[in-house]
């Protein structure tokens, strides 16, 4: 009636369920994505993290008085350690995303990538809220670069995508097939 052909029990396989380890039925969500996926927030962060080391290595302070001298992220990081965290932040952030293959990965991530998202920003928000100062004896003039606001900028929607990365479960299309339009008895 259903057109379903009937076969003796001891010719169909095992069930998804019956072939688990423990005993845990199979879950979509735990299913392993490609390599080269980018979907659910993946593509994105990977190339906002490449975007923001490209920012780290861009000019972030012009010096005009006493010297004319401009510094990069990278440069600021040789002399001023705690900003090292804008570029690390944006080198750990590929692998932790990429490392990731299934849902439930992403999902468990999210915490993680959205540090590594935020501390870029936070560094760059420390630098616009206590610039550098110069002494009583030498004065400092100075303004920022277009590779500190592209870090701000870059954290903020880093951090947007990684508060969904993964994205929601209950949107996951299963490879092994549906039962849509069917009759399910």
């Amino acid at each position: 009636m259903c057109g379903v052909s009937l076969v003796p029990l001891d010719r169909l396989p095992p069930s998804l369920d019956a072939q688990a380890e423990d005993g845990v039925p199979h879950r979509p969500e735990d299913d392993s994505l490609g390599l080269a996926y980018l979907g659910r927030g993946r593509g994105a962060l990977v190339a906002l993290a490449l975007a923001g080391l490209a920012a780290f290595m861009a000019p972030w302070v012009h010096v005009t008085m006493p010297d004319i001298v401009t510094f990069s992220g990278f440069d600021l990081a040789r002399r001023l350690g705690w900003s090292w965290g804008a570029g690390v932040g944006w080198f750990v952030l590929v692998p932790t995303v990429l490392s990731r293959r299934s849902i439930t990965q992403m999902r468990g991530a999210r915490v993680a990538a959205a540090f590594l998202s935020a501390v870029p920003g936070i560094t760059a928000a420390v630098l616009f809220g206590r610039p550098p100062h110069g002494s009583h004896l030498v004065p400092l003039r100075f303004e920022f670069g277009g590779g500190l606001y592209a870090t701000l900028v870059l954290s903020v929607v880093a951090l947007f995508f990684a508060l969904g990365f993964g994205g929601r479960v209950d949107t996951i299309s299963v490879r092994t097939g549906t039962s849509r339009g069917q009759v399910v008895h």
